[in-house]
């Protein structure tokens, strides 16, 4: 399975963070997590609102406290809420934040793309605020390269500026810097695309590519049981699909330790050679559970993915 950020290699003389780790993973609250492997530690990116956040580990187990890497400026363009699900992907030697904020460039929800030398940052925005359409409302940005090696952003063409309130996922192709569309965006599908559901969301897109040489999407909307991670695949193995829906990853009591919903997934190979899924659950905090990470170990088998 290839999946983004294996084996980035270590810069000369980078030096491990030296935090104490010392919180486990269900002690602190975390919605839409990104996982990135670098030298002998993970570091976490999360939904944190006023500044875009990390935690580190060593372990998976034990974790550092939030250390900010990206705190707005005083002419900053976002307003009101701010930072949704930030994703960090290494290209080309530096390290590249994709996230999402209500934008006074747009009035809407928009995606801008941060750099820096360092997973801590400091990160800097190089894209002017926003690189997805104007007209749209869009979130949940994330770096696929193609087989050519050219970069792609896979993003939510979110439903509140869709006419009949359907979500979809759309793709454009990105400069060699990173900072703007060379394509006009394509969409690959719909919310009600998949079967049942009730909702016209579509959420935390991540691309998979099998050792088969299939393309897969895992990515989240609701049905009856709530939040969910769906599976969908290419039919000709590129970005620009057609697509088709391939059942359910995660989804509440789809097995007896799925005790609530959770969505919004992605997935990271360990130093041990593990794929992990990494997702939130629930989607809104209960009785029984509180909004946290949650890991699962996964496997390819049967042309498809599965956790263990």
């Amino acid at each position: 399975m290839k999946v983004s950020n294996i084996n980035i290699p270590l810069k000369e003389n980078y030096t491990e963070p030296t935090a104490a780790f010392d919180n486990n993973a269900k002690d602190f609250q975390c919605r839409d997590p990104f996982v990135m492997p670098y030298g002998d530690k993970y570091y976490l990116y999360k939904t944190n609102g006023k500044e875009i956040v990390c935690r580190v580990s060593p372990d998976l187990e034990k974790w550092s406290d939030e250390i900010v890497v990206f705190s707005p400026p005083a002419d900053f363009h976002g307003i009101n809420d701010l930072f949704w699900a930030p994703e960090c992907h290494y290209y080309k030697g530096r390290f590249y934040i994709f996230t999402s904020c209500y934008s006074s460039i747009t009035d809407k929800r928009a995606i801008s793309v941060y750099r820096a030398d360092d997973p801590l940052g400091p990160f800097e925005d190089i894209a002017g605020g926003c690189i997805t359409p104007r007209e749209w409302s869009a979130i949940d940005g994330t770096l696929y390269i193609d087989e050519s090696g050219s970069p792609w952003m896979i993003f939510v063409h979110e439903w509140v500026s869709m006419p009949d309130e359907n979500g979809s996922f759309a793709a454009a192709r990105l400069s060699e810097d990173l900072t703007h569309f060379v394509s006009e965006p394509v969409t690959l599908f719909y919310a009600k695309d998949l079967p049942n559901a009730t909702s016209g969301v579509t959420d935390g897109c991540y691309i998979v590519r099998l050792d088969s040489g299939k393309l897969m999407m895992i990515w989240s909307n609701f049905r009856e049981k709530g939040y969910l991670i769906a599976k969908a695949a290419s039919e000709s193995g590129k970005i620009s699909g057609p697509w088709k829906q391939e059942g359910i990853l995660y989804e509440k009591d789809l097995r007896g330790d799925f005790e609530c919903d959770g969505g919004h997934g992605m997935i990271f190979k360990t130093r041990q050679d593990k794929f992990m899924l990494a997702l939130h659950s629930p989607n809104a905090p209960t009785a029984v559970c509180k909004e946290s990470l949650r890991l699962y170990e996964i496997t390819e088998t049967d042309e498809t993915i599965k956790i263990l």
